[in-house]
């Protein structure tokens, strides 16, 4: 009996252990302020910060070049930033919340490299999961 009750305590030990690691990690994003997004966003784009990019955008964001009429998805803008995972970009960087109203939130990131500057227009919401990015709109000056 002892044997039988030991066995079906390691099934369920075995069983619901793999059901825990299963289980996908918690948003670490998630009590950020706009400002720590901001920076996670600019992070990402300028030192090729990857671990947090899951977590960074909306289901439904859009990348928008200016200058060019280019326009990405969710899925497009995700392989663009791990293609460039690591690459550190030779740029002064500088980065503001521009307004702010209950869950909406705008931010002005500039990248400034020799010949000219990068700027990103950062559109957030607020989610059920946190503050996410929805919208970027970059221009070059």
């Amino acid at each position: 009996m002892s044997n039988i009750i030991a066995t079906i305590i390691t099934v369920c030990t075995f069983a619901f252990g793999f059901n825990a690691t299963a289980v996908e990690k918690a948003n670490p994003l998630k009590d950020v302020n706009t400002k720590k997004l901001a920076h996670t966003y600019v992070e990402a784009i300028t030192s090729g910060h990857v671990e947090y990019n899951k977590h960074l955008f909306t289901t439904d964001f859009e990348y928008s070049n200016a200058n060019n009429g280019q326009t990405n998805n969710k899925t497009e803008y995700l392989n663009f930033l791990k293609k460039n995972k690591g690459l550190q970009y030779d740029c002064e960087t500088t980065y503001e919340i521009l307004d702010q109203t209950n869950a909406i939130a705008l931010a002005k990131a500039s990248m400034k490299f020799k010949n000219f500057t990068r700027v990103d227009y950062i559109t957030m919401i607020q989610a059920e999961d946190g503050w996410k990015v929805s919208k970027v709109v970059t221009t070059y000056q």
